[in-house]
This record gives structure tokens, sequence and C-alpha cells, in this order.
């Protein structure tokens, strides 16, 4: 089981947007990269082409960011958490906030 799945929120610890968060939009590398609305953004300049209908100018991009350099965030407790995975009393493997022990997906 992955900790760090699409759709989660993030906290960016290290690097220009360090402390900006944002939710993952794909995980990419086998989850070692992921996109994340928001970070990491770079301007990209875009050649005109009239016979697709493309027209040029500078437009931003998101950009991939290092699985070492984000964190899960805690909304319940306003601060980035490692996480972990525990084994429910059915057999079920849900991923947990290790600061402040609180489940984060139950799939009932």
């Amino acid at each position: 089981m992955k900790k760090i799945k699409k759709g989660d929120t993030v906290i960016v610890i290290a690097g220009k947007d360090k402390g900006k968060t944002g939710n993952i939009l794909t995980v990419l590398d086998g989850g070692d990269k992921f996109l994340v609305e928001g970070i990491n953004l770079v301007k990209k300049h875009i050649k005109a082409n009239p016979n697709a209908g493309i027209q040029g100018g500078i437009t931003e991009k998101s950009m991939p960011i290092q699985r070492s350099n984000v964190m899960m965030y805690d909304s319940n407790a306003q601060k980035r958490s490692r996480v972990g995975i525990r084994v429910l009393k059915d057999g079920q493997r849900v991923r947990y906030f290790k600061a402040s022990d609180q489940l984060i997906d139950v799939k009932a």
C-alpha cells in the first residue's frame, strides 16, 4: 500500500515552494514523483501554430516534484505528518497520520 496517493493533500518541505500546500494530480515514476496543483510551476514558451489553431506565448506549466520534498498535510492538526499503515480488526489496511493518530481513509 502506497503512503501517498492521488488526491491527497501534501505540503512542500524543501525547495522554492517550501510551505505551500496542494492536492496531488498524478503520481509518476512508480511513486517517486508527483504533479501537485499550484506547486513547481515553470514558464513554458509555446511556438504559434496557425494550422493547428495554437496561439503562441508564455504559459505556466506544473512540473513534477520529488517524493522526498513533500509530506502529507493533516488538515485537522493543521501541520505536516508522517504516514503509517495500520491493520484493522477486520483485516483491512488503512493509512493514518502518525502525529495525530487519525485515520486517513476508511472504506466502510
